[in-house]
């Protein structure tokens, strides 16, 4: 990160998010001081609790699409956006507006202060690929009125305005290409395969597998991701780069690897294929190992074994909280 004499002061939009609250922790840990936003639409206040006895650690609740004033800051990191199936479809007006007004709200926050931005993007961009594995030149097959759209469209447009300001304002720019990741305070059955699939193993309910399972995605655990986003902030890269796990699994092996790490006696329940579901998902990081030194270190096995007390656990809190809840 910059070398500069004060504390560097840094902005996460979405903070108390899943991967945003992570971002904190690592900038925390590098040295910065930092400001959380989020308006808890799909963010925790459990995600950050361990940081409010941290002096260098700011959480402030409110709807980044709203104008904002923050003061100095190097960084701003915009990772602000219902990110799971499950909230961008409940959410899909709010996902919209974080990713068209709350990008330009971000990105003139950053053009005042004379700030470094990130923007959070997506594997989602490159929809349902026919080009495999995704490279960053990918211009993607995405449907932009389906049901997933809210999401693909709110991310791609957030691209265009990330290098809009780049191009006509010189702020300094980087575009991240997450793909799935995963590891602890993801919410429980959120529509991504591993909290899913950990809630119903967990819970002894049969894990449900859309289509005949043979569809893949790569599964990057939180630690690794976080340590490919900090790298990719301290680079000099502007165009996106795609920070993921390159190994690619079915969707029925991820299953039974959840089976086996949990010890569950659960079986897999077949279901037809939600509209638009890709086939194929896996990165090509061959520019985040050129560029960053980047590639992820824990495997599938070793990452769900680091997440199943965090699971263990929000599965037993969600139980006492629907046992509280039935009538006497």
């Amino acid at each position: 990160m910059p070398d500069l004499v004060s504390t560097p002061r840094a902005l996460v939009t979405g903070g108390a998010g899943f991967l945003g609250s992570h971002l904190c922790d690592g900038l925390l840990a590098e040295g910065y001081s930092v400001i959380a936003a989020d308006n808890l639409l799909t963010g925790r206040l459990a995600n950050i609790s361990h940081l409010r006895n941290d002096s260098r650690f700011e959480f402030v609740e409110r709807d980044v699409c709203q104008p904002g004033t923050w003061g100095a800051l190097d960084y701003v990191f915009h990772f602000a956006s219902p990110a799971s199936p499950v909230d961008y479809s409940e959410h899909g007006l709010e996902t919209l507006r974080v990713g068209s007004y709350g990008t330009f709200e971000a990105l003139e926050t950053a053009l005042r202060c004379g700030a470094r931005f990130m923007m959070a993007s997506t594997s989602e961009c490159y929809g349902d690929p026919m080009v495999h594995p995704q490279t960053e030149a990918y211009w993607g097959n995405v449907n932009p009125t389906g049901p997933r759209s809210v999401y693909d469209e709110a991310k791609r447009f957030s691209e265009a305005v990330t290098m809009a300001y780049h191009r006509y304002h010189r702020v300094d720019t980087r575009i991240l290409r997450i793909f799935n990741t995963y590891g602890p305070r993801m919410q429980l059955n959120d529509g991504r395969v591993i909290p899913n699939f950990m809630w119903q193993a967990l819970g002894g309910q049969d894990l449900t597998v859309y289509g005949d399972g043979s569809q893949t995605r790569s599964f990057c655990y939180v630690a690794d991701e976080i340590d490919g986003i900090l790298r990719l902030a301290r680079s000099a890269e502007h165009e996106p780069v795609n920070i993921g796990n390159p190994t690619e699994f079915t969707i029925l092996q991820c299953a039974r690897k959840v089976i086996a790490a949990t010890g569950s006696k659960s079986q897999v329940r077949f279901e037809a294929l939600p509209q638009d579901d890709p086939k194929q998902r896996c990165p090509d990081i061959s520019k985040a190992k050129r560029l960053l030194g980047w590639e992820p270190k824990v495997s599938l096995d070793d990452g769900l074994k680091l997440s199943l007390e965090y699971f263990r656990q929000a599965v037993a809190e969600r139980t006492v909280s629907t046992e509280k809840e039935q009538p006497a």
